[in-house]
C-alpha cells in the first residue's frame, strides 16, 4: 500500500493533527494510501537520544534518522508540520517535564566535566535548534501562495497598519567586523577532508572540529563577529535609541542560529544593562545564570541569590534608564530581552513593517522602533522595505504582487550558525581551516568571546537549484531574481556558479537577473505595488526571512503558503508553513479548550502530498482526492471556515470539520469514478444533515480548562479527547 508519512510535530500543530489526521486517514484509506506518523516532536528526539537509560515502554525510535534515510529515496512522501527548533530554556523546559514523568534523562549540562556530561551535552546538542530540518531537506524549496489564498486576501484585505513619512523607524546593523563582512569563501577542487583548528598566540593548537568531508565543488566559507566591534555597536544603538526616542529592539534567530545567535542575545542584555553586570556579572556568573539565556532567566533565579533583591532593584533601575524597551507582552512585562526565542527576526521584522512600523511600548502603545539586526548579511532587505513604505505608505493586500521563493537549501547547504562549526573563540590566536594535506583554506585572526563559523554548500544542491529557478520562471513567466552579493565572499563563488549552469537550460525569454538583496528588494517592491509578481532565488538562510516576510504582507501570515521540497532522487517532501504562534495558541486551548491553531497549510501539503503520489504511483485515485481537495480548500476559504477570534467561534477542530464537510461534497460530485462518488455522497448527506449537531458538540466544550497532559508530551489519550470532542463527526468518519 502507498504510504504518506506524516509528521508528528510540537505544540499547536501537534495537537491539530489529533482532530485533523483522522479525517485525512479515513478520505485516504479509499484510495489505498496509508497514511503513518513518525515522531519528531522536540520531546521524541530528547527520548530517541537516550534509549539505555529508558524502559522499553518509554524507548522511541529514532523517527528523524528514519525519515532523513528515507528523503533520499524516490519514494518519499513526507508531510512535514512545523517542529520547535529549541532554543536552551525550551530543552530545558522539555526535559523537566519529560523527567516529572519519570523519564530518567540527565539534566542539560550547561558545563560538562565528566565524559558522562560530555556525552549527554552532545546528545542534547543534535536536538536544539533546528535539527529537523537539515536532515529532511533533501532538495531544495518552492514556495508560494497558492492561487485560492492570494484571490482571498485580495477579496478580503487584512488590516495594515498606515506608515507615515515621518517615521524614525529604522535597522541598525554593523558596517564591520561583522559576519557579512568577515566572510572569506573557498571552492574545492576535488573531494578532500578538512579540519578546524585554533592556533593560540603562543603557537598551541586545539582541533575544534575535526574530519570535514568535502566534495569537488563544494562551497566552503568561514567568517568571524570580532565581540569588541559588537560591543561598540550595541552601546551605541542603545544611546542611539534613547536620543532618537524609539523602542530598542533586537530581531536575532535564536532558534535556528543555535549557537551563534544566543551569544550576540547574551551581549545585547549586558550592553542594555551595564550597571547591573558591572556590579553583579561575577556573582551571576557564578550562579550559572548568563545573559544568553535572557533577562526572564535572570530574574526568575534571583530568588536564589543573596543580593537577589539588589539584583531585581538594578533590573528595574536599567530599564528605567534606557531607552524604552520593545514589549513581547505588555500586560505580563515580558520584554524583547526576556527570551532569546521569543523574537525571530523573520517573524518579527515583518510584523513590525505591518503594524505602521511599531513594536508596543510597556504601557501597551505602539511606538516608532530602532531594530537592531547585528549581522548586516540581510538586514538591508528591512531596511529597504522600512524606506519604501516611508516613501510610498503601508502596502495594500487588495492589489499587491507576489514574491514566491525558490531556496537554496538541499543537503543542509549554507545552514550557517546551526550545526557543530560554530565556536566561541577561548583564546587569542588564529582559525585555520586546513585540508588534508595541511594547507590553510581560511584563516581569521581572532580574540576571546568571538564567535567564528564556518558553513558547506555542495554543488549539486546548487546546479538543483538553478534547474528549479529555471523551472519556476519557464511555468509562470515571471521575472526569478537571484539575490547574492558580487562584494560578499560566499555570494561571489555563487554567482560564478549561476552563470556557469544557466546555460544548461534553456532559458530563451526568460528573465534572469543577479542582484543584491537590497536591489533585488526595491525591484520586488516596486513590481509588487503594481500588482506584479517577481521570484526571489536566494540562499537557505534568506529563503527563511522572505518566505515569512512577503507573505505576511501578501496575507497576513506565513502559514498559508504552499511549500514544496522536491528531493533531488524524486521523492517529495511538502511543508506547512511556520509555526511561530504555536506557543500561544497552546496556551489558549489549556486555559479555555480553544485552538486557533489554523491548518490551512496542512491542506495545501496534502493536496500536493497526493497529487505527487499519484503520479509516482499511478494510482487515479489519489490524483482525485488531490483535487477536489484544493477545490474543497478554496470553499472553505470562501465560506471563511479559518478559526475564528473569540470564544464561541469555531475552533481548529470546526475547520476541520467544514474541510472534511466540503472535500467530502467535492468528491461525491466528481465523475471519474462512481464507487467513490458513491462512497462519499453518503457521507456528504449525513455531515450535511448533522452540521448544526457537530457544530454545536465542538462548541460546547470552549470555555473551561483543557487537560493534555503535558505541553511538550501531551498524552495521547487526553488529547485525542480534547481535540475530537465530536461524537457525530467520530462516528461518521468510522462509517467511511
Amino acid at each position: 500500500m502507498a504510504k504518506i508519512i506524516y509528521t508528528h510535530t510540537d505544540e499547536a500543530p501537534m495537537l491539530a493533527t489529533y482532530s485533523l489526521l483522522p479525517i485525512v486517514s479515513a478520505y485516504a484509506r479509499t484510495a489505498g494510501v496509508e497514511v503513518e506518523t513518525r515522531d519528531i516532536s522536540l520531546a521524541g528526539r530528547i527520548i530517541a537520544q537516550f534509549p539505555d537509560r529508558l524502559t522499553d515502554e518509554q524507548r522511541l525510535d529514532d523517527a528523524l534518522a528514519e525519515l532523513g534515510e528515507l528523503a533520499t529515496k524516490p519514494e518519499a512522501n513526507i508531510i512535514k508540520l512545523p517542529n520547535i527548533s529549541a532554543s536552551i530554556p525550551q530543552l530545558k523546559a522539555a526535559v523537566a517535564e519529560l523527567q516529572a514523568k519519570g523519564y530518567d534523562l540527565p539534566d542539560y549540562p550547561e558545563n560538562p566535566q565528566t565524559d558522562e556530561e560530555k556525552d549527554a551535552r552532545a546528545k542534547y546538542d543534535k536536538v536544539k535548534g533546528s535539527a529537523v530540518n537539515p536532515v529532511l531537506r533533501e532538495g531544495n524549496s518552492d514556495r508560494r501562495a497558492p492561487a485560492s489564498v492570494k484571490n482571498y486576501a485580495k477579496a478580503h484585505p487584512h488590516s495594515m497598519g498606515a506608515w507615515s513619512s515621518d517615521s524614525r523607524t529604522n535597522v541598525a546593523t554593523m558596517g564591520a567586523d561583522d559576519f557579512r563582512h568577515n566572510e572569506l569563501s573557498v571552492v574545492l577542487d576535488g573531494d578532500d577532508t578538512l579540519a578546524i583548528v585554533h592556533v593560540a598566540t603562543d603557537g598551541t593548537e586545539t582541533v575544534l572540529k575535526e574530519s570535514i568531508p568535502v566534495l569537488a565543488g563544494e562551497v566552503v566559507d568561514g567568517t568571524v563577529m570580532r565581540v569588541a566591534a559588537l560591543r561598540r555597536f550595541l552601546t551605541e544603538q542603545v544611546a542611539r535609541a534613547k536620543a532618537e526616542d524609539v523602542l530598542f529592539s533586537v530581531h536575532l534567530k535564536a532558534t535556528m542560529m543555535k549557537v551563534s545567535d544566543p551569544i550576540i542575545f547574551g551581549h545585547v542584555v549586558q550592553a542594555f544593562f551595564p550597571t547591573l553586570f558591572e556590579q553583579y556579572g561575577e556573582q551571576l556568573a557564578a550562579a550559572g545564570i548568563s545573559p544568553n539565556d535572557g533577562l526572564g532567566a535572570l530574574l526568575a533565579a534571583t530568588d536564589k541569590l543573596p543580593d537577589g533583591a539588589a539584583i531585581r532593584t538594578a533590573v528595574e533601575q536599567g530599564i528605567a534608564e534606557g531607552p524604552d524597551l520593545a514589549m513581547v507582552d505588555s500586560d505580563k512585562g515580558i520584554t524583547n530581552l526576556h527570551v532569546p526565542s521569543d523574537v525571530i527576526v523573520d517573524a518579527s521584522m515583518p510584523a513590525m513593517i505591518r503594524t505602521s512600523g511599531h513594536m508596543w511600548n510597556a504601557d501597551g502603545a505602539e511606538q516608532d522602533t530602532l531594530a537592531v539586526i547585528p549581522d548586516s548579511s540581510y538586514a538591508s532587505v528591512y531596511q529597504t522595505v522600512i524606506d519604501d513604505c516611508r516613501a510610498h505608505g503601508a502596502f495594500d493586500p487588495s492589489t499587491m504582487g507576489s514574491v514566491p521563493n525558490v531556496g537554496l537549501m538541499a543537503k543542509a547547504a549554507e545552514e550557517y550558525g546551526s550545526h557543530d562549526k560554530t565556536f566561541e573563540v577561548p583564546a587569542a590566536g588564529r582559525v585555520e581551516v586546513r585540508n588534508a594535506a595541511g594547507d590553510v583554506l581560511i584563516s581569521h585572526d581572532v580574540e576571546p568571546g568571538d564567535i567564528w563559523r564556518a558553513c558547506q554548500t555542495k554543488d549539486e544542491p546548487i546546479r538543483d537549484w538553478v534547474k528549479l529557478a529555471v523551472t519556476r520562471a519557464r511555468a509562470t513567466g515571471v521575472p526569478a531574481i537571484f539575490w547574492l552579493d558580487a562584494d560578499r565572499a560566499h555570494d561571489a563563488n555563487l554567482i560564478a556558479k549561476v552563470e556557469a549552469y544557466l546555460p544548461e537550460h534553456d532559458t530563451e525569454g526568460l528573465t534572469l537577473e543577479v542582484m543584491t538583496p537590497a536591489e533585488a528588494t526595491a525591484y520586488s517592491l516596486e513590481r509588487i505595488r503594481k500588482g506584479e509578481d517577481t521570484i526571489s532565488v536566494t540562499g537557505n538562510v534568506l529563503r527563511d526571512y522572505n518566505t515569512d516576510l512577503f507573505p505576511i504582507l501578501e496575507l497576513g501570515t506565513s502559514a498559508k503558503m504552499l511549500s514544496v521540497v522536491p528531493l533531488m532522487n524524486g521523492g517529495g517532501l511538502f511543508e506547512t508553513g511556520a509555526g511561530g504562534s504555536a506557543p500561544k495558541h497552546v496556551q489558549q486551548l489549556v486555559k479555555e479548550n480553544y485552538l486557533r491553531w489554523d491548518s490551512l497549510g496542512e491542506f495545501f501539503a496534502l493536496a500536493a502530498s497526493l497529487e505527487h503520489l499519484a503520479g509516482y504511483d499511478d494510482n487515479p485515485r489519489a490524483r482525485i482526492l488531490g483535487e477536489t481537495l484544493d477545490r474543497a480548500t478554496e470553499t472553505f476559504l470562501n465560506e471563511d471556515r479559518s478559526p475564528g477570534r473569540r470564544l464561541g467561534t469555531i475552533d481548529n477542530r470546526g475547520s476541520h470539520f467544514y474541510l472534511g464537510l466540503y472535500w467530502a461534497e467535492e468528491l461525491a460530485k466528481q465523475t471519474d469514478d462512481t464507487d467513490l462518488a458513491a462512497a462519499f455522497g453518503a457521507l456528504a448527506t449525513t455531515l450535511r444533515d448533522n452540521e448544526q449537531k457537530i457544530v454545536d458538540e465542538l462548541l460546547a466544550v470552549q470555555g473551561r480548562p483543557a487537560d493534555i497532559g503535558g505541553y511538550y508530551e501531551p498524552d495521547d489519550a487526553l488529547a485525542e479527547k480534547v481535540m475530537r470532542p465530536s461524537a457525530t463527526l467520530n462516528e461518521a468518519l468510522a462509517t467511511l
